[in-house]
């Protein structure tokens, strides 16, 4: 009688083959494929497909010119060399004095034509002058360089006052160690809440409220990384391995012992790699919020694009490349000791 049963059992025809799709997956593609060609005609993409194919198009030889290319030749041609040094004229210079020149400096007598009102004909004439110039051979790298400090600076302290925030939130916001259902609900609307304003649209209220300067951009982003990271660090507690947690348990430890023995040890390396993102991500909106007057070389950059001195752009975005670079390679390092 077995071995009928296994006989049947094994017969192709009681096999039980799940399908890879069925009729609800191809109607749901059918729809998402509806409903991205219609976006994809309010969005324009068809320009978007027009101009790229003209720019490889002339990019082989096969068009003259492109719209793109164009637009990238005309940024990039000026954006080489970048810019060094500085050369401020003298007599915008409080106090000048030439006989105590800054370190490496010099002066530099140059014809300069400018644009002045005749006060005898009352018209518009241009006229050649002679202007000295302070030249400073690494003037602009060393200021820019200092808004760059001034950037990594407020990054770091926003990171460090939303880790402060957030590992206590991410408690309360965990599921299976809230206080209670209220706390847990509360919690997690003011992450979403934290999550879903932006550092710009913050930081224009808070410049407001603080003034200009880094309090105001130290304060939006440290608000929305609290939204981001009280987030992550609940997840990972609610995901964390619970055979040490009933260990502790056992022992009759609470809560925040079971934390502290039980989960953060497991957490501790991915609660580290998201610090160091939220650091990262930081350093690179701290250039963005400089835009409304929140710190930082933000607003040096908007003012060099705004006047098309893009050889001054290049170097702040050279700067900010390089910064970002040695922070990852910081990070790996230390996470690798920590794992």
């Amino acid at each position: 009688m077995s071995d009928a049963i296994a006989a049947k059992a094994a017969s192709p025809a009681h096999w039980l083959v799940k399908p890879a799709y069925g009729w609800k997956t191809v109607l749901l593609i059918i729809v998402t494929l509806a409903l991205l060609s219609v976006s994809a005609g309010r969005m324009e993409l068809h320009r978007l497909s027009n101009q790229l194919g003209e720019f490889v198009q002339a990019s082989v030889g096969l068009k003259e010119s492109s719209q793109v290319g164009r637009g990238i030749a005309s940024v990039t041609s000026q954006m080489y060399p970048i810019a060094i040094a500085e050369r401020t004229p003298v007599s915008l210079i409080n106090n000048f004095d030439p006989e105590h020149l800054p370190l490496f400096s010099h002066l530099e007598t140059d014809a300069v034509e400018e644009t002045a009102l005749n006060p005898e004909t009352l018209q518009m004439t241009n006229r050649t002058i002679e202007k000295t110039f302070l030249v400073e051979p690494a003037g602009y790298l060393t200021f820019t360089l200092g808004k760059m400090v001034e950037t990594v600076e407020m990054a770091i302290w926003a990171s460090l006052f939303a880790v402060v925030m957030s590992l206590p939130l991410s408690w309360v916001a965990a599921r299976n160690f809230t206080p209670h259902p209220v706390f847990y609900a509360a919690a997690r609307t003011f992450i979403s809440f934290l999550r879903a304003v932006p550092e710009l649209i913050s930081a224009l209220f808070l410049v407001l409220a603080f003034g200009f300067g880094a309090i105001a951009g130290i304060l939006a982003l440290a608000l929305h990384s609290v939204g981001f990271l009280a987030k992550f660090f609940a997840e990972e507690i609610e995901a964390a391995d619970k055979v040490p947690q009933d260990a502790v348990r056992a022992t009759g430890a609470g809560d925040l012992a079971v934390l502290r023995l039980a989960v953060l040890p497991q957490v501790l390396p991915s609660y580290t790699a998201l610090t160091f993102y939220i650091l990262d991500r930081n350093i690179r909106m701290g250039t963005v919020i400089g835009l409304v007057g929140a710190g930082g070389i933000g607003q040096e950059l908007k003012g060099r694009y705004d006047m098309f001195q893009y050889d001054h752009v290049a170097t702040i975005l050279l700067i900010i490349f390089v910064s970002v670079l040695l922070l990852d390679g910081l990070a790996a390092n230390i996470r690798r000791k920590l794992i």
